[in-house]
């Protein structure tokens, strides 16, 4: 006697530290219940009952994980799933709607108990929730939170039995991808205006991108293919090419180029093979079978006599008779079902050769876009094309083009060939064709341009989304660039994403010490993961030093991601800390210097003051040159004059007074004026790392304007001394931003001026 029993994983996956342990992530929720599942309980034995539902979860539960959803809960007999809850690929929604079609067409072929057949209703909405990431697991109860749950039980409510119904979001999301109908809209409680729905028809093939307009930029990537292809052609040398770019960088536009303008080498004509991998396909092999369909110019839809004979033209040439007969019904059974069946891989295995007898002939150019969503089959035969290719000696490329944070599970030979992005002119330029032949303002471009990071893709998805209604003033981030972004921060681990939202976060250019504060680690901790965002393309280095975002919509991105709690404890962390180290590139800034008296807290009166021509001015947060240094290489000057007094503040106090060392003082500018008071000034005093303790109170050395030691001080105490701060010249400095809260001045990020106190009248 068999049984069939529903396997929950209740378990956490077992998985590193996650530094961020909740985000706030659009996914998708899908919601099916059974339809009358009341009066069928009331007819049936509880046994039969116990027996309906295993068979019931066991189908629902399939389908779901297959599609890489997470079973987050059974609720009597509904059943809510989760994608995208805790690694996205931008096609949630469409796994989502797929897994809800096949559910439904799963209980209409399969009785589940005796002759009893199950009828569902579905609901798939799409949006922003809370997501708890280790309990994003199936079984994991209370794993996210927020509206899109009570919307997707709703739409399944309103949904026909035996349907799935789907939310705008989801029917924006899944456009081109799924055939879809929109119904009537329905009133829901508490909502105003009703909700619109549409009704999943079925899954359709995605048409070829739309590549009619002028390419912009490109000319030394396209050069540089164009020279490794026709040099393989030339001298019989197979070469494969990996042309590697992020999201939206024009990867597939500049493949068409190349289709379109690469057709001879040397006057002799090429011969192109290109395939898409799509993604989620139902086949594993389906590259392989495309690649077969335009070989031999065989359509979708074809009938078997149709591709039987275009089969027959294209191998007569290539095989003896007695082959061709052999060959074409195993290619037509790759054709109809190119999974990883036995039959399916030796129909593969004739395509290889068709291919390689093709490239003996005729030079030919293999192409394979979004090789990143190709099965690990799809690989080893990509790869077995070349080795054979390799050893013939033939007359062959292959290019393959995919994402940088894909990596070939086989040793590849691929020469990479990395995208960067467009320069500034050239992407005013697209911005300006795209407006245009989109019927908008070309005066956006100036607003648009800062916006898109140099990707042509991101330039097309604002631009898409202005002609669909979006406000010019606000310009929010397009969904489909937000599904997009957010893919590329889930191929990183939890560290690396950790960091990259963390710095998400800070202002300007991004260091390492200030992402290490943020997050509450060890100084030093984020520098692997930051390289590695380099590596991925993600963050590129600074000309300034530390780093910045690729992309800004990365930025936004991944700073939206964090709860607000956790941001605001992220922006504690930083402000807490001087952060010459979190600058802007344009200014030095000194961001919430705190006094001496706002720190002690013992002495208002007198506590962190000193006095400047008789006036009391409050002295500015001590900041270590080691901080200083790595932030800004031209105080290289004053460090080394600093570090040379080493041996004299070792020495006796008689030393110290005969070498009469002078301090160093790095000036901000002053804040803005008080009233009644006249101008608070503000100085960062630079000290030694030597201790690693700037001087209290009592032990530094108080000043006075005239220069003259305040009686009873102790010489030996201080390492560096006290002297006030005073107006610095306007040539020097940049005014105080307007606006900035009591204690934070900004400056040019000019050599500071280094001044060494003759006695003790110093100036800055």
């Amino acid at each position: 006697m068999t049984s069939s029993i529903v396997v929950i994983d209740r378990q956490r996956t077992v998985t590193g530290h996650w530094p961020v342990p909740e985000e706030r992530r659009t996914v998708t929720v899908l919601f099916a219940d059974i339809v009358g599942s009341t009066g069928l309980v009331d007819r049936l034995d509880p046994e039969d009952v116990r027996a309906l539902q295993r068979a019931y979860f066991d189908t629902v539960a399939g389908v779901l994980h297959r599609w890489q959803g997470v079973v987050e809960k059974y609720v009597g007999d509904a059943v809510m799933a989760l994608f995208g809850a805790r690694h996205s690929d931008g096609f949630d929604a469409y796994r989502a709607v797929r897994a809800g079609l096949e559910i439904q067409a799963a209980l209409d072929r399969r009785p589940m108990v005796g002759d009893i057949r199950l009828r569902v209703r579905v609901g798939v909405a799409t949006g922003e929730a809370v997501v708890d990431l280790g309990g994003a697991v199936s079984g994991g109860h209370g794993v996210a939170s927020g509206a899109v749950i009570t919307t997707a039980a709703r739409l399944q409510e309103y949904a026909e039995p035996g349907s799935v119904a789907l939310c705008a979001a989801t029917a924006r999301a899944t456009a081109g991808l799924i055939t879809q109908r929109q119904l009537a809209a329905v009133p829901v409680a508490g909502r105003v205006p009703p909700m619109p729905v549409w009704h999943a028809v079925g899954p359709v093939r995605p048409g070829t991108d739309r590549h009619d307009g002028p390419l912009i930029g490109r000319r030394r990537e396209l050069a540089t293919i164009r020279d490794q292809v026709s040099q393989a052609i030339r001298e019989h040398s197979p070469r494969w090419l990996s042309v590697v770019g992020p999201t939206g960088s024009g990867r597939s536009r500049l493949l068409h180029e190349l289709t379109r303008g690469l057709t001879t080498v040397d006057g002799v004509s090429v011969r192109w093979c290109v395939a898409t991998c799509q993604p989620y396909p139902d086949q594993v092999l389906a590259p392989a079978a495309d690649l077969l369909r335009g070989l031999a110019g065989v359509r979708h839809g074809d009938g078997p006599a149709v591709v039987h004979d275009r089969l027959v033209a294209a191998l007569t040439s290539l095989f003896p008779p007695e082959r061709v007969a052999a060959a074409v019904p195993a290619l037509q059974r790759l054709l109809a079902t190119p999974d990883s069946s036995t039959a399916a891989l030796a129909g593969a295995a004739i395509c290889r050769d068709v291919l390689l007898r093709v490239a003996a002939h005729q030079p030919l150019i293999v192409a394979v876009d979004d090789v990143d969503r190709a099965a690990p089959a799809m690989s080893r035969f990509l790869h077995a094309l070349f080795s054979a290719a390799t050893a013939r000696g033939l007359p062959l490329a292959l290019i393959t083009v995919h994402q940088p944070q894909w990596a070939d599970t086989r040793p590849s030979p691929a020469r990479r060939m990395t995208i960067g992005p467009l320069a500034t002119v050239q992407s005013g330029r697209l911005l300006r064709h795209l407006l245009s032949r989109a019927g908008q303002p070309v005066t956006l471009a100036d607003r648009l341009l800062p916006l898109v990071g140099g990707r042509p893709g991101h330039a097309a998805a604002y631009v898409a989304s202005l002609v669909d209604g979006a406000d010019p003033a606000a310009l929010p981030l397009p969904e489909a660039l937000r599904r997009c972004v957010g893919a590329e921060l889930d191929h990183l681990d939890g560290e690396r994403r950790a960091v990259l939202m963390a710095a998400g976060t800070l202002g300007g250019v991004i260091s390492g010490a200030a992402v290490d504060r943020a997050l509450g680690w060890t100084p030093g901790r984020s520098a692997p993961a930051l390289r590695g965002l380099v590596a991925a393309g993600l963050l590129l280095p600074h000309r300034t030093g530390g780093y910045a975002f690729a992309a800004p919509a990365l930025r936004q991105v991944a700073a939206e991601r964090l709860p607000r709690a956790l941001r605001a404890v992220f922006g504690r962390r930083v402000a807490a800390v001087v952060g010459l180290d979190t600058v802007r590139p344009d200014v030095v800034r000194s961001d919430v210097v705190r006094s001496d008296v706002d720190r002690a807290g013992a002495d208002p009166a007198g506590a962190g003051r000193a006095e400047v021509n008789g006036k009391a001015v409050r002295r500015a947060e001590v900041v270590t040159l080691d901080a200083v240094r790595a932030r800004n290489s031209r105080l290289g000057a004053a460090v080394a004059r600093t570090n040379r007094l080493d041996a004299v503040f070792a020495a006796s106090p008689s030393d110290v007074s005969r070498h009469r060392p002078r301090s160093p003082t790095v000036t901000t500018s002053p804040a803005a004026s008080t009233r009644g008071t006249g101008p608070r000034l503000r100085r960062l005093r630079a000290v030694t790392s030597t201790g690693g303790v700037p001087p209290t109170r009592g032990s530094t050395t108080s000043t006075h304007a005239g220069g003259h030691r305040a009686p009873g001080a102790d010489r030996a105490s201080a390492s560096i001394r006290v002297v006030p701060a005073v107006p610095v010249s306007a040539e020097r400095t940049a005014p105080a931003d307007v606006g900035s809260p009591p204690g934070v001045v900004r400056a040019l990020p000019r050599p500071p001026v280094a001044h060494w106190a003759d006695g003790l009248a110093a100036s800055a």
